[in-house]
Protein backbone atom coordinates (compact mmCIF):
# COMPACT_ATOMS: atom_id res chain seq x y z
CA UNK A 1 0.00 0.00 0.00
CA UNK A 2 1.41 3.41 -0.90
CA UNK A 3 0.80 6.86 0.43
CA UNK A 4 1.85 10.44 -0.16
CA UNK A 5 2.18 11.83 3.32
CA UNK A 6 3.96 15.07 2.51
CA UNK A 7 4.24 17.62 -0.24
CA UNK A 8 5.13 15.63 -3.33
CA UNK A 9 6.32 16.04 -6.88
CA UNK A 10 3.01 14.78 -8.11
CA UNK A 11 -0.04 12.78 -7.21
CA UNK A 12 0.81 9.10 -6.64
CA UNK A 13 -1.77 8.03 -9.20
CA UNK A 14 -0.12 10.27 -11.78
CA UNK A 15 3.31 8.91 -10.85
CA UNK A 16 2.06 5.39 -11.33
CA UNK A 17 0.87 6.14 -14.84
CA UNK A 18 3.80 8.19 -16.14
CA UNK A 19 6.81 6.89 -17.97
CA UNK A 20 10.34 7.85 -16.91
CA UNK A 21 12.15 10.30 -19.17
CA UNK A 22 15.27 9.35 -21.10
CA UNK A 23 17.25 11.67 -18.87
CA UNK A 24 16.00 9.81 -15.80
CA UNK A 25 16.93 6.45 -17.33
CA UNK A 26 20.38 7.78 -18.19
CA UNK A 27 20.89 8.96 -14.61
CA UNK A 28 19.77 5.55 -13.35
CA UNK A 29 22.38 3.80 -15.49
CA UNK A 30 25.09 6.23 -14.39
CA UNK A 31 23.88 5.75 -10.82
CA UNK A 32 24.51 2.04 -11.20
CA UNK A 33 28.07 2.84 -12.28
CA UNK A 34 28.44 5.15 -9.28
CA UNK A 35 27.33 2.34 -6.99
CA UNK A 36 29.81 0.08 -8.76
CA UNK A 37 32.59 2.59 -8.07
CA UNK A 38 31.65 2.64 -4.39
CA UNK A 39 31.61 -1.14 -3.98
CA UNK A 40 34.79 -1.61 -6.04
CA UNK A 41 36.64 0.81 -3.77
CA UNK A 42 34.94 -0.52 -0.63
CA UNK A 43 35.74 -4.20 -1.18
CA UNK A 44 39.21 -3.69 -2.58
CA UNK A 45 40.31 -3.64 1.06
CA UNK A 46 38.64 -6.96 2.06
CA UNK A 47 40.00 -8.51 -1.15
CA UNK A 48 43.51 -7.51 -0.08
CA UNK A 49 42.86 -7.89 3.66
CA UNK A 50 45.45 -10.63 4.28
CA UNK A 51 48.19 -8.65 2.49
CA UNK A 52 47.28 -5.34 4.12
CA UNK A 53 47.18 -7.01 7.52
CA UNK A 54 50.77 -8.17 7.02
CA UNK A 55 52.05 -4.88 5.56
CA UNK A 56 50.52 -2.75 8.33
CA UNK A 57 51.17 -5.33 11.10
CA UNK A 58 47.49 -5.54 12.07
CA UNK A 59 45.91 -7.91 14.55
CA UNK A 60 42.87 -9.89 13.42
CA UNK A 61 40.70 -7.56 15.50
CA UNK A 62 42.15 -4.45 13.81
CA UNK A 63 41.68 -6.10 10.41
CA UNK A 64 38.07 -6.82 11.30
CA UNK A 65 37.53 -3.21 12.34
CA UNK A 66 38.90 -2.02 8.99
CA UNK A 67 36.67 -4.46 7.14
CA UNK A 68 33.67 -3.10 9.05
CA UNK A 69 34.66 0.58 9.11
CA UNK A 70 32.48 1.64 6.17
CA UNK A 71 29.32 0.13 7.67
CA UNK A 72 30.26 1.74 10.99
CA UNK A 73 30.13 5.15 9.30
CA UNK A 74 26.48 4.65 8.39
CA UNK A 75 25.44 4.38 12.05
CA UNK A 76 25.98 8.02 13.09
CA UNK A 77 25.70 9.51 9.59
CA UNK A 78 22.78 7.52 8.16
CA UNK A 79 19.81 9.35 9.69
CA UNK A 80 21.22 12.77 8.85
CA UNK A 81 22.30 11.76 5.36
CA UNK A 82 18.98 10.11 4.51
CA UNK A 83 16.91 13.08 5.68
CA UNK A 84 19.24 15.52 3.90
CA UNK A 85 18.87 13.48 0.73
CA UNK A 86 15.08 13.89 0.86
CA UNK A 87 15.49 17.67 1.04
CA UNK A 88 18.31 18.19 -1.48
CA UNK A 89 17.61 15.34 -3.87
CA UNK A 90 19.15 12.00 -4.67
CA UNK A 91 21.03 13.28 -7.70
CA UNK A 92 23.19 15.68 -5.70
CA UNK A 93 23.68 13.14 -2.91
CA UNK A 94 25.10 10.65 -5.42
CA UNK A 95 27.44 13.26 -6.91
CA UNK A 96 28.81 14.33 -3.54
CA UNK A 97 29.11 10.72 -2.44
CA UNK A 98 31.09 9.43 -5.40
CA UNK A 99 33.45 12.41 -5.17
CA UNK A 100 34.26 11.61 -1.54
CA UNK A 101 34.71 7.92 -2.33
CA UNK A 102 37.38 8.69 -4.95
CA UNK A 103 39.30 11.06 -2.69
CA UNK A 104 39.16 8.63 0.24
CA UNK A 105 40.40 5.69 -1.83
CA UNK A 106 43.41 7.70 -2.98
CA UNK A 107 44.10 8.51 0.68
CA UNK A 108 43.95 4.79 1.55
CA UNK A 109 46.67 4.06 -1.01
CA UNK A 110 49.23 6.05 1.00
CA UNK A 111 48.04 5.19 4.55
CA UNK A 112 51.11 4.17 6.62
CA UNK A 113 49.37 2.64 9.62
CA UNK A 114 46.09 1.47 11.16
CA UNK A 115 44.78 4.88 12.38
CA UNK A 116 45.37 6.56 9.03
CA UNK A 117 43.84 3.70 7.07
CA UNK A 118 40.84 3.72 9.41
CA UNK A 119 40.32 7.48 8.98
CA UNK A 120 40.44 7.23 5.18
CA UNK A 121 38.06 4.27 5.20
CA UNK A 122 35.60 6.16 7.41
CA UNK A 123 35.69 9.05 4.91
CA UNK A 124 34.90 6.57 2.16
CA UNK A 125 31.92 5.46 4.23
CA UNK A 126 30.60 9.03 4.49
CA UNK A 127 30.67 9.24 0.70
CA UNK A 128 28.99 5.86 0.51
CA UNK A 129 25.93 7.12 2.38
CA UNK A 130 25.30 9.68 -0.34
CA UNK A 131 25.20 6.95 -2.99
CA UNK A 132 23.33 4.37 -0.89
CA UNK A 133 20.52 6.77 0.05
CA UNK A 134 20.65 8.97 -3.03
CA UNK A 135 19.84 6.24 -5.54
CA UNK A 136 16.60 5.03 -3.87
CA UNK A 137 15.51 8.68 -3.66
CA UNK A 138 16.39 9.28 -7.31
CA UNK A 139 14.33 6.25 -8.33
CA UNK A 140 11.38 7.17 -6.10
CA UNK A 141 11.30 10.71 -7.54
CA UNK A 142 11.84 9.91 -11.20
CA UNK A 143 10.17 6.52 -11.71
CA UNK A 144 6.54 5.39 -11.26
CA UNK A 145 5.88 3.17 -8.26
CA UNK A 146 5.23 0.11 -10.43
CA UNK A 147 8.82 0.35 -11.76
CA UNK A 148 10.61 1.13 -8.50
CA UNK A 149 11.61 -2.49 -7.83
CA UNK A 150 12.99 -3.07 -11.31
CA UNK A 151 14.76 0.31 -11.35
CA UNK A 152 16.34 -0.53 -7.99
CA UNK A 153 17.60 -3.81 -9.47
CA UNK A 154 19.36 -1.82 -12.22
CA UNK A 155 21.58 0.17 -9.89
CA UNK A 156 22.11 -2.84 -7.62
CA UNK A 157 23.51 -4.69 -10.63
CA UNK A 158 26.15 -1.97 -10.77
CA UNK A 159 26.95 -2.42 -7.09
CA UNK A 160 27.23 -6.19 -7.46
CA UNK A 161 29.50 -5.91 -10.48
CA UNK A 162 31.70 -3.48 -8.56
CA UNK A 163 32.08 -5.96 -5.72
CA UNK A 164 32.72 -8.84 -8.13
CA UNK A 165 35.35 -6.81 -9.94
CA UNK A 166 37.15 -6.04 -6.68
CA UNK A 167 37.51 -9.74 -5.85
CA UNK A 168 37.60 -11.24 -9.34
CA UNK A 169 39.73 -8.67 -11.18
CA UNK A 170 41.26 -6.30 -8.66
CA UNK A 171 42.87 -8.86 -6.37
CA UNK A 172 44.11 -11.51 -8.82
CA UNK A 173 44.77 -9.39 -11.94
CA UNK A 174 44.77 -5.58 -11.76
CA UNK A 175 46.53 -5.25 -8.41
CA UNK A 176 49.47 -7.52 -9.30
CA UNK A 177 49.77 -5.85 -12.73
CA UNK A 178 50.08 -2.42 -11.10
CA UNK A 179 52.59 -3.62 -8.52
CA UNK A 180 50.52 -4.22 -5.39
CA UNK A 181 47.63 -2.89 -3.38
CA UNK A 182 48.94 0.66 -2.92
CA UNK A 183 49.27 1.59 -6.61
CA UNK A 184 46.02 -0.30 -7.27
CA UNK A 185 44.11 1.72 -4.66
CA UNK A 186 45.62 4.97 -5.94
CA UNK A 187 44.77 4.32 -9.58
CA UNK A 188 41.23 3.20 -8.74
CA UNK A 189 40.67 6.33 -6.64
CA UNK A 190 41.73 8.59 -9.50
CA UNK A 191 39.32 6.81 -11.84
CA UNK A 192 36.46 7.28 -9.36
CA UNK A 193 37.20 11.01 -9.06
CA UNK A 194 37.10 11.22 -12.86
CA UNK A 195 33.74 9.48 -12.90
CA UNK A 196 32.44 11.95 -10.31
CA UNK A 197 33.25 14.81 -12.69
CA UNK A 198 31.30 13.02 -15.42
CA UNK A 199 28.31 12.62 -13.07
CA UNK A 200 28.09 16.35 -12.37
CA UNK A 201 28.20 17.14 -16.09
CA UNK A 202 25.53 14.53 -16.85
CA UNK A 203 23.33 15.86 -14.04
CA UNK A 204 23.51 19.40 -15.39
CA UNK A 205 22.44 18.15 -18.80
CA UNK A 206 19.68 15.94 -17.39
CA UNK A 207 18.15 18.74 -15.34
CA UNK A 208 17.66 20.78 -18.50
CA UNK A 209 15.53 18.00 -19.99
CA UNK A 210 13.88 16.56 -16.87
CA UNK A 211 14.13 18.87 -13.82
CA UNK A 212 14.06 17.34 -10.37
CA UNK A 213 10.83 17.75 -8.35
CA UNK A 214 10.27 21.02 -6.49
CA UNK A 215 11.15 20.51 -2.82
CA UNK A 216 10.59 24.08 -1.64
CA UNK A 217 7.51 23.03 0.36
CA UNK A 218 8.91 19.77 1.70
CA UNK A 219 8.46 18.90 5.34
CA UNK A 220 11.29 19.21 7.84
CA UNK A 221 13.77 16.38 8.21
CA UNK A 222 12.77 15.87 11.84
CA UNK A 223 9.07 15.60 10.97
CA UNK A 224 9.80 13.07 8.24
CA UNK A 225 11.97 11.01 10.58
CA UNK A 226 9.31 10.99 13.29
CA UNK A 227 6.65 9.84 10.83
CA UNK A 228 8.84 7.08 9.40
CA UNK A 229 9.96 5.88 12.84
CA UNK A 230 6.31 5.46 13.89
CA UNK A 231 5.60 3.09 10.99
CA UNK A 232 5.60 -0.54 12.29
CA UNK A 233 6.57 -2.02 8.93
CA UNK A 234 9.67 0.18 8.84
CA UNK A 235 10.78 -1.33 12.16
CA UNK A 236 10.55 -4.78 10.58
CA UNK A 237 12.56 -3.58 7.59
CA UNK A 238 15.19 -2.26 10.00
CA UNK A 239 15.49 -5.75 11.52
CA UNK A 240 15.83 -7.32 8.07
CA UNK A 241 18.38 -4.68 7.10
CA UNK A 242 20.40 -5.44 10.24
CA UNK A 243 20.57 -9.13 9.37
CA UNK A 244 21.33 -8.48 5.72
CA UNK A 245 24.23 -6.15 6.50
CA UNK A 246 25.48 -8.30 9.39
CA UNK A 247 25.77 -11.33 7.10
CA UNK A 248 26.86 -9.69 3.85
CA UNK A 249 29.71 -7.70 5.41
CA UNK A 250 30.70 -10.37 7.86
CA UNK A 251 30.90 -13.02 5.15
CA UNK A 252 32.28 -10.93 2.28
CA UNK A 253 34.79 -9.27 4.55
CA UNK A 254 36.30 -12.54 5.77
CA UNK A 255 35.44 -15.24 3.23
CA UNK A 256 38.69 -14.94 1.30
CA UNK A 257 40.72 -15.17 4.51
CA UNK A 258 38.57 -18.07 5.78
CA UNK A 259 39.16 -20.10 2.62
CA UNK A 260 42.89 -19.33 2.59
CA UNK A 261 43.12 -20.47 6.22
CA UNK A 262 41.52 -23.77 5.18
CA UNK A 263 44.13 -24.38 2.49
CA UNK A 264 42.68 -22.73 -0.61
CA UNK A 265 45.03 -20.73 -2.82
CA UNK A 266 44.56 -16.94 -2.87
CA UNK A 267 43.24 -17.15 -6.43
CA UNK A 268 40.70 -19.87 -5.61
CA UNK A 269 39.63 -18.04 -2.45
CA UNK A 270 39.08 -14.82 -4.41
CA UNK A 271 37.07 -16.69 -7.06
CA UNK A 272 34.79 -18.33 -4.49
CA UNK A 273 34.20 -14.89 -2.95
CA UNK A 274 33.41 -13.64 -6.44
CA UNK A 275 30.86 -16.47 -6.72
CA UNK A 276 29.12 -15.08 -3.64
CA UNK A 277 28.80 -11.75 -5.42
CA UNK A 278 27.65 -13.30 -8.71
CA UNK A 279 24.97 -15.28 -6.87
CA UNK A 280 23.80 -12.04 -5.27
CA UNK A 281 23.49 -10.60 -8.77
CA UNK A 282 21.28 -13.52 -9.81
CA UNK A 283 19.08 -13.01 -6.79
CA UNK A 284 18.80 -9.29 -7.53
CA UNK A 285 18.02 -9.47 -11.25
CA UNK A 286 16.00 -12.71 -11.30
CA UNK A 287 14.52 -13.76 -7.97
CA UNK A 288 13.53 -10.36 -6.55
CA UNK A 289 11.81 -9.23 -9.81
CA UNK A 290 10.09 -12.63 -9.99
CA UNK A 291 8.66 -12.06 -6.51
CA UNK A 292 7.58 -8.58 -7.60
CA UNK A 293 5.77 -9.83 -10.69
CA UNK A 294 4.02 -12.48 -8.60
CA UNK A 295 2.94 -9.85 -6.09
CA UNK A 296 4.92 -11.60 -3.33
CA UNK A 297 7.67 -9.12 -2.52
CA UNK A 298 7.13 -9.33 1.23
CA UNK A 299 6.80 -13.13 1.20
CA UNK A 300 10.23 -13.41 -0.45
CA UNK A 301 11.93 -11.94 2.63
CA UNK A 302 11.48 -14.84 5.11
CA UNK A 303 12.27 -17.41 2.42
CA UNK A 304 15.52 -15.63 1.56
CA UNK A 305 16.36 -15.33 5.26
CA UNK A 306 16.00 -19.07 5.73
CA UNK A 307 18.25 -19.78 2.74
CA UNK A 308 21.04 -17.49 3.92
CA UNK A 309 20.84 -18.87 7.48
CA UNK A 310 21.20 -22.47 6.32
CA UNK A 311 23.88 -21.69 3.77
CA UNK A 312 26.04 -19.70 6.17
CA UNK A 313 25.79 -22.49 8.76
CA UNK A 314 27.10 -24.89 6.13
CA UNK A 315 30.00 -22.59 5.22
CA UNK A 316 30.97 -22.48 8.91
CA UNK A 317 31.80 -26.19 8.93
CA UNK A 318 32.62 -26.95 5.27
CA UNK A 319 36.23 -28.00 4.67
CA UNK A 320 36.15 -28.82 0.95
CA UNK A 321 36.37 -25.56 -1.08
CA UNK A 322 33.95 -26.92 -3.69
CA UNK A 323 31.32 -27.71 -1.05
CA UNK A 324 31.89 -24.27 0.44
CA UNK A 325 31.46 -22.73 -3.01
CA UNK A 326 28.05 -24.39 -3.48
CA UNK A 327 26.91 -23.18 -0.07
CA UNK A 328 28.27 -19.69 -0.76
CA UNK A 329 26.20 -19.56 -3.94
CA UNK A 330 23.05 -20.31 -1.94
CA UNK A 331 23.84 -17.56 0.57
CA UNK A 332 24.40 -15.16 -2.31
CA UNK A 333 20.97 -15.92 -3.79
CA UNK A 334 19.34 -15.12 -0.45
CA UNK A 335 21.28 -11.91 0.03
CA UNK A 336 20.66 -10.80 -3.55
CA UNK A 337 16.92 -11.29 -3.15
CA UNK A 338 16.73 -9.23 0.04
CA UNK A 339 18.90 -6.33 -1.16
CA UNK A 340 16.51 -4.67 -3.69
CA UNK A 341 13.51 -5.30 -1.44
CA UNK A 342 15.06 -3.16 1.31
CA UNK A 343 15.13 -0.25 -1.14
CA UNK A 344 11.83 -0.89 -2.94
CA UNK A 345 9.45 -1.78 -0.11
CA UNK A 346 9.50 1.64 1.64
CA UNK A 347 7.84 3.28 -1.36
CA UNK A 348 4.71 1.14 -0.92
CA UNK A 349 4.45 1.51 2.86
CA UNK A 350 1.72 3.67 4.33
CA UNK A 351 3.32 6.68 6.01
CA UNK A 352 6.43 6.58 3.81
CA UNK A 353 5.85 6.82 0.04
CA UNK A 354 8.21 8.44 -2.44
CA UNK A 355 8.50 11.64 -0.41
CA UNK A 356 10.05 9.93 2.60
CA UNK A 357 11.98 7.17 0.86
CA UNK A 358 15.40 8.70 1.60
CA UNK A 359 14.53 9.06 5.28
CA UNK A 360 13.20 5.49 5.51
CA UNK A 361 16.19 3.95 3.74
CA UNK A 362 18.47 6.10 5.87
CA UNK A 363 16.83 4.73 9.03
CA UNK A 364 17.09 1.14 7.78
CA UNK A 365 20.79 1.50 7.03
CA UNK A 366 21.70 3.70 10.01
CA UNK A 367 20.48 0.99 12.38
CA UNK A 368 21.26 -1.90 10.06
CA UNK A 369 24.88 -0.91 9.58
CA UNK A 370 25.46 -1.57 13.25
CA UNK A 371 25.21 -5.14 12.02
CA UNK A 372 27.39 -4.27 9.03
CA UNK A 373 30.17 -3.24 11.39
CA UNK A 374 29.53 -5.92 14.00
CA UNK A 375 29.61 -8.78 11.47
CA UNK A 376 33.25 -8.54 10.34
CA UNK A 377 34.40 -7.17 13.70
CA UNK A 378 32.91 -10.10 15.64
CA UNK A 379 34.25 -12.67 13.18
CA UNK A 380 37.72 -11.20 13.66
CA UNK A 381 37.41 -10.94 17.44
CA UNK A 382 36.13 -14.52 17.78
CA UNK A 383 38.96 -15.70 15.55
CA UNK A 384 41.44 -14.04 17.92
CA UNK A 385 39.69 -15.51 20.97
CA UNK A 386 39.20 -19.08 19.73
CA UNK A 387 41.65 -19.54 16.88
CA UNK A 388 38.76 -20.59 14.60
CA UNK A 389 36.38 -18.93 12.17
CA UNK A 390 33.57 -21.36 13.05
CA UNK A 391 32.09 -19.39 16.00
CA UNK A 392 31.92 -16.16 14.00
CA UNK A 393 30.34 -17.78 10.96
CA UNK A 394 27.90 -19.63 13.20
CA UNK A 395 26.83 -16.29 14.67
CA UNK A 396 26.17 -14.95 11.16
CA UNK A 397 24.02 -18.00 10.41
CA UNK A 398 21.99 -17.61 13.60
CA UNK A 399 21.21 -13.99 12.70
CA UNK A 400 19.54 -15.20 9.52
CA UNK A 401 16.69 -16.57 11.60
CA UNK A 402 15.86 -13.02 12.71
CA UNK A 403 15.23 -12.11 9.06
CA UNK A 404 12.79 -15.01 8.86
CA UNK A 405 10.83 -13.75 11.87
CA UNK A 406 10.81 -10.11 10.69
CA UNK A 407 9.85 -11.19 7.17
CA UNK A 408 6.88 -13.11 8.48
CA UNK A 409 5.82 -9.95 10.28
CA UNK A 410 5.93 -8.03 7.00
CA UNK A 411 3.76 -10.66 5.36
CA UNK A 412 1.18 -10.47 8.15
CA UNK A 413 1.08 -6.68 7.77
CA UNK A 414 0.06 -6.77 4.09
Amino acid sequence: MSAAPAASAGDPAERGAQRPSRASVALLVLGGLAYGCLLFAWFSLPAYLATIRTDLALSATEAGVLAGAVPLTYVPVGLFSGALTDRLGGERAVGAGVTLVGVAHVARSVAPDFPTMLAATLLLGVGGTGITFGLPKLVADRFPERLVGRASAVYLVGSTLGTAAAFGLGRPTIGPALGGWRPFFGAAGVVVVGFAACWWVALALAERRAPVPDRSASESSLAALRAVARTPAVALLVAVGFVYLFVVHGLQGWLTAVLEARGASPTLAARVTTLLVVAQLVGTVALAPLAERAGRRRAAVPVAGLVLAGGTAGVAVAVDPLVAAALVAGVGLGLGTISPLLRALPVELEGVGAERTGTAVGLVFAVGEIGGFAGPALVGALRDATGSFVPGLGLLATAGLLAVVAGLGLVRGE
